[in-house]
């Protein structure tokens, strides 16, 4: 059975696969497991689809939905290789995710990547009366952080998601 280690491993080269290593082009990816089993995998797809909400956990999570048979996937673990936003999170409560395990945190890259600064994604699950999602950070944190823009890299503004 794969380890969180493996499965984050798998997230980052499939977001190097995809998107290569450039900040620029966002390469976030996650995949979905489901007892063992990859169920559906996807990569942050915003700017090619026009879509806000194409994040790479959304995009998982709908592959995964289709793939499922159902909107709901209770028991399975969501890996991505950035702390999910809100919006994930909340995706990701709605679908019936147990676990979410991320790689790089909030602390580890630019502060574009989250649309308030003051939350979190504990927050959210807190939020949420949440108690039976597992929340577990900092998996290959720095291999995964590599991919991001860090806090101290000077982006312009233009070039922010969230500005």
């Amino acid at each position: 059975m794969k380890s969180d280690e493996d499965w984050i491993r798998a997230a980052r080269d499939h977001a190097v696969a995809e998107k290569g290593t450039d900040p620029a082009d966002t390469p976030i990816a996650a995949i979905l497991v489901l007892d063992g089993k990859e169920v559906a995998r996807g990569v942050n797809r915003t700017a090619e689809c026009w879509d806000a909400t194409a994040h790479a956990e959304v995009v998982t999570l709908r592959a995964a939905g289709k793939a499922h048979g159902d909107m709901r996937i209770e028991g399975a673990t969501l890996y991505s290789t950035l702390q999910p936003c809100g919006m994930c999170t909340f995706a990701s409560i709605w679908a019936g995710v147990s676990r979410i395990v991320y790689g790089a945190g909030r602390g580890e890259v630019h502060e574009m990547y989250f649309e308030d600064r003051h939350l979190s994604t504990l927050d959210f699950v807190a939020d949420a009366y949440k108690d039976d999602l597992e929340l577990v950070g900092g998996v290959l944190a720095g291999e995964c952080a590599e991919l991001y823009y860090r806090p101290w890299d000077e982006v312009p503004e233009e070039g922010q998601a969230n500005d």
